[in-house]
């Protein structure tokens, strides 16, 4: 961002300066066409620049950085936030790469494991199977138009999906080969979403610092006969995914039905 092309604060305005400052930037991003991921400058830099104290200066970044505006990020600096994309994984029966065609997007997938494993406690409870029978574990490291986007572990018992450990899953979608080579039918899937910061495993697949926030996602998918199919647990950067939840009444009071929920890159 050029300051020199940037209006100066007005001081005779009863408008707080924190709040002339914010709207200096936005026009200057706009006028200025700055992008996403486009640094900005620094707190001193502003502050220096139009003669305000640090403390107006943070004010009005703070303010900036809760709006979506810009993204801080520390000991690097503050830069142009990125939109978010909605995707709708949490509210329809449908994976990554479904969601992303649908918005025209295209996903790809780096396999990091691909490999029958006992089931552990855990994962035999979700998909109510016996303590250490074997399943079909698959991590990928799934990224959108060749950027980095969420961490994924796969588990599905290996009876239903004999030789899937075999298959090529950087381009391939697994609920599609779920759905037409193993002739699985989805009935209901049960999905939560929590914020949680990245561990150090999650960060560096996904180009981000170890703490940063990512969106957790967990889920079971059952048949039609509500046996389980497949559960997941997907880390989604937070920098870059928003989910969104739209309600629908019934009409009767207190009774919301969700029907759509979203999650955005951003």
């Amino acid at each position: 961002m050029d300051l020199d092309r940037t209006r100066p604060i007005d001081r005779k305005t009863l408008l707080p300066y924190y709040a002339q400052l914010k709207q200096i930037l936005i026009e200057s991003v706009e006028d200025q066409r700055l992008k996403a991921g486009d640094r900005l400058p620094g707190d001193h830099e502003l502050a220096e620049h139009f003669g305000l104290s640090r403390s107006v200066v943070r004010q009005a970044m703070a303010e900036l950085e809760t709006e979506g505006l810009v993204a801080r990020q520390r000991g690097k600096g503050t830069y142009l936030a990125r939109e978010k994309v909605s995707e709708g994984l949490a509210g329809w029966i449908g994976g990554l790469a479904d969601d992303a065609r649908r918005r025209g997007s295209r996903v790809t997938s780096r396999v990091v494991r691909c490999e029958v494993v006992p089931a552990d406690s855990r994962v035999a409870g979700l998909l109510s199977l016996p303590e250490r029978a074997p399943v079909v574990l698959l991590e990928r490291v799934r990224s959108i138009d060749g950027e980095p986007w969420s961490h994924t572990t796969t588990w599905l018992p290996s009876s239903l999906v004999p030789g899937l450990e075999k298959e090529d899953f950087a381009e391939q979608s697994l609920y599609a080969l779920l759905r037409e080579r193993y002739g699985l039918v989805f009935g209901r899937v049960r999905r939560s979403i929590e914020a949680t910061p990245a561990e150090e495993s999650t960060a560096r697949h996904l180009g981000i610092e170890p703490s940063d926030p990512v969106l957790r996602l967990s889920s079971v998918l059952m048949d039609t006969a509500d046996v389980p199919i497949e559960t997941f647990v997907a880390f989604h950067r937070g920098d870059r995914s928003r989910f969104d939840v739209e309600l629908e009444s019934d009409g009767s009071v207190g009774a919301p039905v969700a029907v759509r929920a979203t999650a955005a890159p951003n």
